[in-house]
């Protein structure tokens, strides 16, 4: 195993980012398009927030509903916006954080993605599967 290697090496750079004027139909669809499950929320590059597709199913119930969801989807998103339901107390980690430090902030925390950040300014994100994938390259 290979210690003090850098978050920087396993984190998705192309970061699929949302901004606070974004609505919550958007989000759902950058979810599905990419198949991702959690998208920072910025103001240019500057981190303000994160929103996980956890998030979108709790306000919503329309993935119970089989017939015309997406009437219900967009009645129940547009009650709500981006900020309203993002999580704005955000635990960051750094380029250089190593992967053992970023893995157990994520063991320790209810969450699974962590934006990477320089300062506010966000270049990257690592998820729990990237941590899974670096994990299995070491065997």
């Amino acid at each position: 195993m290979k210690y003090n290697v850098p978050v920087s090496t396993i984190m998705t750079k192309n970061v699929i980012k949302l901004n606070t004027s974004d609505d919550l139909t958007k989000a759902e669809s950058l979810f599905k398009k990419h198949h991702i499950r959690h998208i920072p929320v910025v103001n240019g590059n500057k981190i303000l927030g994160m929103l996980s597709y956890t998030d979108l199913l709790r306000i919503s119930f329309a993935d119970a509903v089989d017939e015309d969801d997406k009437v219900v989807d967009t009645t129940v998103y547009n009650m709500f916006t981006v900020e309203q339901v993002m999580a704005k107390n955000l635990v960051k980690v750094s380029p250089d954080s190593t992967i053992k430090d970023t893995a157990e902030i994520l063991a320790k925390k209810e969450f699974h993605a962590l934006p990477v950040c320089e300062g506010d300014l966000l270049v990257g994100i690592v998820t729990t599967t990237d941590l899974i994938k670096y994990l299995i390259d070491q065997y």
